[in-house]
């Protein structure tokens, strides 16, 4: 005798159910997979950089300006006015509301995050006189760039700081290794650079196993002097920063060759969905 498998409703009418056998439920069989939201890979290693600077002992500084002003953009990060920086063939202006030139000139959407600038000039200014700190925050920045396979005018930065007495770039270098590490990356380098607002100042580089290259993932370096006075910073404390990419990371853990397959229009749906938490 044939196996039903649906109770319809007309069996039930017509009580025709009571002489017909059914197949029985087979409990171990998986149901149809729910349609659900999925957190984009960026999200997840974004979670997981939090974690470890937590777990690192930082603390997260707050990260609810889009739109600063010039001082802090540049001016407190020691960029000189005639910097190229400071040209809209570098950096985003805002247009509305509708201001003077010379009011419009002052706001620009975030180009390197200076919350680290903001955080140690409270610090400076704290009860109790200065006390070392650790601060870590994730934000978007903007910056008028070409794009390209690695490179986006919109784009996470992971800024860092670190204030305490005698820091030198050893313990940048040895704070470098242990969050990298942690993050599962372990081929790393490190160039001498030239930055307006460190000295001595380097780039961070990682390998990307499928460009089968080298490519930056941050810039750091120990702040001027002349810089924390100007913050009031007591004499005799270091402070050691960084800016380090988010994307990039993202696209060694996850083996994206193209920026643009992580982000944007033509970013895979079911990479999303099927993504693992980090690859």
């Amino acid at each position: 005798m044939k196996l039903e498998t649906d109770l319809t409703v007309e069996m039930l009418a017509s009580g025709i159910w009571k002489d017909l056998k059914f197949k029985p439920y087979n409990f171990d069989a998986l149901g149809v997979p729910p349609e659900r939201g999925q957190l984009h890979p960026l999200m997840k290693v974004r979670s997981e950089f939090r974690s470890i600077f937590l777990e690192m002992g930082f603390s997260e500084m707050p990260t609810n300006n889009f739109v600063e002003s010039n001082f802090w953009n540049f001016d407190a990060l020691y960029v000189p006015q005639q910097h190229p920086a400071r040209d809209q063939q570098a950096t985003f202006f805002v247009s509305h509301p509708k201001l003077s030139n010379k009011e419009a000139e002052k706001r620009s959407p975030n180009a390197y995050d200076p919350i680290s600038a903001r955080m140690l000039y409270k610090v400076a200014r704290q009860e109790g006189g200065f006390k070392p700190v650790k601060y870590f925050s994730i934000d978007k920045v903007f910056r008028n760039k070409t794009l390209d396979a690695t490179n986006l005018a919109e784009f996470y930065q992971v800024e860092g700081v670190v204030a305490d007495n005698g820091l030198t770039l050893g313990d940048l270098i040895g704070t470098f290794n242990a969050f990298f590490n942690k993050l599962g990356i372990t081929k790393l380098q490190y160039k001498p650079t030239i930055n307006r607002c460190t000295e001595p100042s380097m780039e961070i580089f990682c390998f990307h196993p499928g460009l089968q290259r080298w490519i930056e993932v941050g810039n750091s370096g120990v702040f001027h002097a002349e810089m924390l006075r100007s913050l009031g910073v007591p004499e005799g404390v270091n402070v050691i920063a960084w800016g380090l990419s988010l994307e990039r990371p993202t696209m060694i853990k996850y083996g994206i060759n193209n920026i643009r397959d992580l982000i944007g229009p033509k970013v895979d749906l079911k990479m999303v969905q099927d993504g693992p938490i980090c690859g």
